[in-house]
């Protein structure tokens, strides 16, 4: 989940991309607008189908029943936007310079999202989570600055009572296991070649389908706690996306589609909203839907949005929008969801009741991005960069 980065022009050249060749400075590689979009499209999904979830009874009757699914999307675009912007650049760039960057341009919004959390937390106590109003002060701003580092607590020092290794911020589990990607591209992945990469693929592919069909539960969802099963289940999610991304990347070739954005969007949206497939007496078949939706119609959609274009100011200004809000939704609005969720099991209500608080914790959640991003991450970023000599 995040925007492409400085890089060195070679005489490498992409589909409707062409690069001025610099060699004695780094230059900021141009963006795929429709990328970004999509990020963007995507995080807003996830914003809507947390919200609806308070609402649901089971995973079989909630609304916009594969919003799960963005995690996996933004992996695989992880992986594809790692690749266009570092694989060229490791001539003059060292394993330490690609870990520095990629804490620049994450681990900001990993603070605010902690932050975020923890001033959140004591309106969160509800039915849900009756033990909140229990949890001393210096208990909270410890596990908070444990969340500044990003590294997950065990489940003996969970606040909440939903066994996640980031308590106040739960979507943290997903950038735990993207910072393990990045580590193992920065280390040694980025050496493999392509058929090593492919074997890589194939064999987290099958990983992922049996883990999918075979889910007790009929699908992928899982990876925030400590534990052997949800640990698997963080790996096995994280390693095909990402290097599948990776490897779409080197395949190098792109289609040119017309109304790219909008048919990706569309097809997007369409795979995150799809009801229950097969039920409660079938859930394999909804496991065989996640796979495969994230094996073959995730790239699919990449390899289109990659290859298209945007013409028009105002489409190029809601790519960027979407693309700017993207990550500071994603690592901020959980903490919203909590309260609103811990409302509604109070109260008991539906969604026809409870619509309009629905609504607007959804505005509060971009707006909140929105003011976290332009006076925060943002000008956090631009002072590392300058501190540490990131370009």
């Amino acid at each position: 989940m995040e925007n492409s980065d400085a890089s060195i022009f070679t005489n490498y050249q992409l589909t409707n991309h062409s690069y001025i060749m610099q060699t004695d400075r780094l230059l900021t590689k141009p963006h795929y607008p429709i990328l970004d979009g999509l990020r963007g499209v995507a995080s807003v999904v996830v914003v809507a189908f947390h919200l609806l979830e308070a609402h649901s009874t089971s995973h079989l009757d909630q609304v916009i029943n594969h919003g799960y699914l963005a995690v996996d999307f933004f992996f695989l675009l992880s992986g594809f936007v790692i690749g266009y912007a570092y694989d060229d650049r490791w001539g003059k760039m060292s394993v330490g310079d690609f870990f520095k960057r990629r804490l620049v341009r994450l681990q900001p919004m990993v603070v605010m999202g902690s932050i975020v959390g923890a001033l959140c937390f004591y309106f969160q106590d509800s039915v849900l989570w009756p033990g909140i109003h229990n949890v001393p002060m210096w208990q909270l701003v410890m596990i908070m600055l444990i969340g500044f580092t990003l590294i997950p607590i065990p489940i003996s020092m969970d606040i909440r009572g939903w066994q996640e290794m980031h308590p106040l911020d739960g979507p943290g589990w997903s950038l735990f296991f993207e910072y393990i990607a990045n580590i193992l591209y920065g280390a040694f992945i980025r050496k493999f070649s392509k058929t090593v990469l492919w074997i890589l693929v194939v064999v987290a592919g099958a990983a992922l389908i049996h883990l999918a069909v075979t889910s007790p539960n009929g699908d992928v969802i899982g990876g925030w706690t400590v534990n052997a099963e949800q640990l698997r289940i963080g790996f096995t999610r994280v390693m095909y996306p990402f290097f599948a991304g990776l490897l779409l990347f080197r395949a190098g070739k792109l289609a040119q589609v017309k109304y790219a954005f909008f048919w990706c969007s569309l097809l997007l949206v369409v795979v995150l909203a799809m009801p229950r497939i097969g039920g409660a007496d079938h859930l394999w078949m909804n496991g065989l839907y996640d796979s495969l939706s994230i094996i073959f119609i995730f790239p699919l959609i990449i390899f289109l949005g990659a290859g298209g274009t945007i013409t028009g100011k105002r489409a190029k200004g809601i790519c960027t929008f979407l693309g700017d809000i993207s990550y500071p939704v994603y690592i901020t609005h959980y903490p919203i969801i909590y309260i609103y969720t811990g409302w509604v099991a109070n109260k008991k209500l539906s969604l026809q009741q409870a619509y309009p608080v629905a609504l607007l914790a959804f505005l509060a959640s971009i707006v909140l991005a929105y003011v976290c991003l332009k006076f925060y991450d943002e000008p956090v970023r631009a002072w590392l960069k300058r501190k540490v000599s990131v370009k």
